[in-house]
């Protein structure tokens, strides 16, 4: 288990903020001129200053008249919305491209957005007066597309556990990694030094009650990225029962208002999707919805006890489709980080963990040891005995150094007849009593192939952070176990050396 800050710092990559982004935030933290030099900001990217025009002059905002100049812009909206409005263009500008594997990248968008336009056409219903709702709703979830841009193995794993269990993303989250994408969302946030309107909401989206002075914030992005659901999921007859039940209880909304208001965010969202040059796909409006779905029922014509019977039977499918899902995605997830020969880790995952390992050794002061080790004239064995023989070498070998080392070790094949062994939390001195175990253990293998024996030893070089005066990088302590490897194969073999 683990805090979200650790795992900023061991595994995700924090992106850097856009640099306009920086200016627009630097700009309206200034109390003087701050419209001025926000305007100028603005202004230097033509497409931008078009962009916050026509958002200005859309339905969203529903100004009396038409406006053709920031100036404008400013003076009936606001600084504080024009900010938002610049800054949410900035984001999703920043974070567009292809879709990856499983991960729907304009389907995010598509969401977010949505959202946004919801919170702000529900904080303007209910009178709830704030200044970043249309940002906060936007940026909600952007702890879910940096965790997954980050780590797309481990995200998808939740979202196979999700769909096994039937469990929340939130639930699931916090089960496998002690933290959930509202933490990753806020610390994201809060690195960029957006101002805390803005990244306490987001925190407290899924539990609002806790959100303290942002309480009614949270709230609204709540039923906002139900109100979105609505349109861009596949589970929209509970979200929309959720949305449709807060808008009634919490604000006192009549129903038939309740309809209206989701049935507006539709039409709205569409219009702003095309400012955000997202493509909004098949998005029908609330009114239409309910009425295909109406059209839909009335051609049923089940018993209630048909009806069961058909509701359980497809629960059982999808149950087992998403187990199967989830057990080859494991079996992928597993293939893609191990060598298919010997079974062991393979280089880019040795690359990856030695990265990780590394920065949890900086940042508790714990030592990291990294051996290096090779087959001596293993190029004689495939001469001799051929390659089916080499190929049994290397995965005996292999099997070998996995019985010999530690629970907490990392046994890699580095690539050829090379392996690598990762030894957290162990200095100069510990790494060398291993590397001498391993070295007289595979000296002790009593091998036959074909009815031939075979004898074979391994050189051993390793490198340790505390015999290095100063912080080291991961291929500085490649370097300098390979160096020692150099020295033990220059030195006669079957030996192990440091540098």
């Amino acid at each position: 288990m683990t805090d979200v800050q650790t795992f900023f710092a061991e595994k995700l990559r924090l992106p850097s903020p856009p640099a306009i982004a920086l200016k627009i935030l630097e700009a309206v933290r200034e109390q003087e001129n701050s419209f001025e030099d926000l305007a100028r900001i603005v202004s230097v990217d033509p497409s931008l200053s078009a962009r916050i025009l026509k958002i200005a002059n859309s339905s969203l905002y529903g100004l009396a008249a038409p406006v053709s100049s920031l100036a404008q812009a400013t003076s009936l909206l606001g600084t504080d919305a024009l900010k938002n409005i610049a800054l949410s263009f900035v984001i999703v500008q920043e974070f567009q491209g292809e879709s990856e594997n499983s991960f729907d990248l304009t389907l995010f968008w598509r969401r977010a957005i949505t959202s946004a336009v919801a919170a702000e056409m529900l904080a303007e219903k209910v009178k709830h007066k704030s200044k970043s709702v249309f940002v906060s709703a936007l940026l909600q979830d952007i702890g879910i597309l940096i965790f997954y841009l980050s780590d797309s193995f481990d995200y998808t794993m939740i979202l196979d556990s999700k769909r096994v269990s039937g469990k929340g993303t939130c639930e699931t989250e916090e089960e496998l990694f002690s933290f959930d994408h509202t933490s990753i969302g806020e610390h994201l946030l809060c690195a960029w030094n957006l101002p805390e309107e803005i990244s306490r909401p987001i925190r407290y989206h899924h539990s609002f009650e806790r959100a303290g002075e942002y309480m009614e914030e949270a709230r609204v992005l709540y039923y906002a990225d139900h109100i979105s659901a609505i349109y861009h999921s596949e589970h929209s007859n509970s979200k929309c029962e959720t949305a449709h039940e807060g808008l009634v209880e919490h604000w006192g909304l009549s129903g038939e208002e309740a309809d209206e208001l989701i049935d507006s965010v539709g039409e709205k969202a569409k219009e702003v999707l095309g400012l955000f040059s997202i493509n909004p796909g098949a998005m029908q409006p609330f009114s239409q919805i309910i009425q295909a779905a109406n059209v839909e029922l009335g051609r049923l014509n089940f018993t209630y006890e048909q009806v069961v019977l058909e509701l359980k039977q497809a629960k059982e499918s999808a149950d087992k489709l998403a187990k199967e899902l989830k057990d080859a995605n494991d079996c992928l997830r597993e293939l893609a980080v191990r060598d298919g020969l010997t079974n062991l880790y393979n280089h880019r995952y040795f690359q990856d963990c030695l990265e990780s390992e590394l920065k949890r050794s900086h940042r508790y002061k714990h030592p990291l040891s990294l051996l290096i080790l090779d087959i001596d004239f293993f190029k004689r064995v495939n001469d001799t005995h051929g390659h089916p023989a080499g190929d049994y070498v290397l995965k005996t070998v292999s099997h070998e150094l996995v019985k010999l080392v530690r629970d907490c070790d990392t046994v890699c094949r580095y690539g050829g007849e090379e392996f690598t062994v990762i030894l957290p939390v162990t200095g100069a001195k510990g790494a060398k009593v291993l590397a001498q175990r391993l070295r007289r253990g595979i000296e002790q293998i009593r091998m036959e192939h074909d009815g031939k024996r075979i004898r074979i030893t391994v050189s051993i070089g390793f490198s340790a952070t505390d015999m290095c005066e100063r912080e080291v990088d991961r291929a500085y302590l490649i370097e300098k176990s390979d160096q020692a490897l150099y020295q033990a194969k220059k030195n006669g073999r079957n030996r192990v050396e440091s540098t």
